[in-house]
């Protein structure tokens, strides 16, 4: 990626070299706490990996599928400088909703996905993306509420922005605004993104690189 005209933010983020970690299935499965983390969570098939190699500027580092659900374990990413000292680590978290899988197999994820956001002191910021063709579902709803009952800092993201027009774009991010406004937990900005076009990405390398 060319990052002339890049903020020194981004160009920051960008020459950090993010390498995979760690993944876990269950809470005793993860890893030490170290540096600062951020998360990106959301439903299934909402464009989390995508999203994630999008950000970092690495295809196939997350791994992205259409098939609802891949994502079943707590994937980490370290974000490291050139002599190898860990600077920020990005976490890809299963989806909620419909997924191909066993009914045990979704509630063993869901309940270390669960753990994990109520229960990480190095979790500075989840990120909760909303697929903007559709807005904040019930389940939505539902992961909010928890965020808010154990003061976990979160941050709404629209995703797969470039499949509306600049007029439906604008409305949905002043509504979903409102609805989040007297949330305790939430962050009141609500970001625009695309993983497609880069729509968005200057301001979430940003936005991670000031959680480090």
């Amino acid at each position: 990626m060319d990052i002339l005209g890049a903020s020194d933010a981004e160009k920051s983020l960008l020459r950090l070299e993010p390498v995979f970690m760690w993944a876990a299935a269950t809470m005793s499965q993860l890893p030490p706490m170290g540096a600062n983390e951020v998360a990106f969570a959301g439903r299934s098939n909402v464009g989390k990996s995508s999203l994630v190699n999008a950000t970092l500027n690495r295809r196939g580092l997350a791994r992205a599928s259409s098939e609802p659900g891949r994502t079943r374990e707590l994937i980490f990413f370290s974000l490291n400088d050139k002599v190898g000292a860990e600077y920020i680590r990005i976490v890809d978290l299963p989806g909620y909703g419909y997924a191909r899988a066993s009914k045990t197999e979704i509630a063993r994820w869901t309940s270390a996905t669960r753990d994990f956001l109520k229960g990480r002191t190095a979790l500075k910021r989840v990120f909760v993306l909303i697929d903007a063709r559709h807005g904040l579902k019930p389940n939505d709803l539902e992961i909010l509420k928890e965020l808010d009952g154990a003061a976990v800092s979160y941050q709404i993201i629209l995703t797969k922005t470039d499949k509306l027009k600049s007029a439906e774009l604008t409305s949905l991010n002043e509504k979903t605004a409102a609805i989040i406004a007297k949330r305790p937990a939430a962050h009141p900005e609500v970001m625009a993104v695309s993983a497609h076009n880069g729509q968005g990405l200057q301001e979430l390398r940003e936005e991670i690189m000031s959680l480090a």
